[in-house]
């Protein structure tokens, strides 16, 4: 089937139906003929799909479809009914699937953190490079511990959040380059790597874990997860498969960038540990136990409640109606 000739031959028909679709008020004929004019769109809309898959007159139909679908069940979509399907399947759906990629960037980063670590605190020289010892010493003895309690615990869970969200914002929005995402995790796997060994120098590296643990274990998982979505977006615009890249790097995008509303979540969990437990002087196992109970939370939406919308076939993109026609691609 000609597209073009097709849509030469129906043109009026179409016209009739926006027309009769942005009707203010319609008669019992003119409500009829809508009907009609639909049912007759919709099955050209059918041959345009079958014969030639995505096509600019066949998403500009399905459009005009959707408007008029709009008029005759009489009904607007509303927003709010779509926000539980969003928490329950699409956001699950959407960190399920950064799963292995999330565990990669782990095993790298803690590497990474391992080695500049082992090997500053090995070398005395290079301990020394970081600054005066007086410096070294009041860091390691004061300053590590001081600084998650100098500020009252709200504006100091509150500061923390909104700097880790924008850190992970910046991951997934900047992951097109598959540069920032990278530079972000070895940034930080380089500067914790540094203070634990500056902390091992003067013994302190039971406190130095004591105070990163509780809030870090959730806190770095999110960093983590927003390196790897950024990375799986720079991906789906390196190696779209049979699609075309740009329809590839749109829905990366749509099923991923929503991640850092999930992740804003859960660093706020994160802030709040980190204000009001961390800097607490309980027993260290304490801290770390509820430190773990909130990575525990994570995970188990990321990975339980993901699984099960993965099987139910969520992906974490949008719906057909709300996207458009997808192309259909052969394997």
């Amino acid at each position: 089937m000609d597209v073009d000739a097709l849509t030469a031959a129906h043109r009026g028909e179409w016209e009739r139906l926006d027309e009769l679709t942005r009707m203010r008020r319609r008669t019992g004929p003119e409500a009829d003929e809508l009907v009609r004019r639909y049912r007759a769109a919709a099955a050209d809309l059918a041959d345009i799909k079958t014969t030639a898959g995505r096509s600019i007159p066949g998403d500009q139909l399905s459009l005009l479809l959707s408007r008029a679908r709009l008029v005759l069940t009489g009904a607007s979509r509303d927003p709010l009914r779509g926000v539980p399907r969003f928490f329950v399947r699409q956001l699950p759906a959407a960190l399920y699937r950064l799963r292995w990629t999330t565990l990669a960037i782990a095993l790298v980063f803690t590497g990474i953190a391992t080695l500049v670590g082992v090997w500053i605190a090995g070398d005395p020289a290079t301990v020394a490079a970081l600054g005066s010892e007086a410096d070294l010493r009041a860091y390691a003895e004061d300053s590590f511990t001081s600084y998650y309690s100098e500020n009252p615990a709200a504006v100091f869970a509150g500061t923390v959040w909104t700097n880790n969200a924008w850190i992970a914002a910046q991951c997934i929005m900047f992951g097109i380059t598959g540069v920032w995402p990278v530079y972000v995790i070895v940034q930080n796997a380089v500067g914790l790597g540094t203070a634990a060994a500056v902390m091992a120098s003067f013994d302190r590296l039971d406190v130095f874990f004591a105070f990163i643990l509780p809030h870090g274990l959730l806190e770095l998982a999110c960093v983590f997860v927003a390196a790897a979505a950024g990375l799986h977006i720079f991906w789906a615009w390196v190696a779209p498969g049979r699609r075309p890249r740009t329809e590839a790097l749109a829905a990366a995008g749509r099923s991923l960038a929503t991640v850092v509303i999930g992740l804003a979540v859960a660093l706020a969990l994160s802030g709040i540990v980190e204000g009001f437990v961390t800097p607490q002087p309980w027993p260290w196992p304490v801290k770390l136990a509820l430190g773990a109970a909130a990575l525990g939370v994570f995970l188990t939406y990321m990975l339980a409640l993901g699984r099960r919308a993965a099987r139910a076939g969520e992906t974490g993109d949008l719906d057909e109606d709300e996207t458009g026609t997808p192309l259909l691609v052969a394997g």
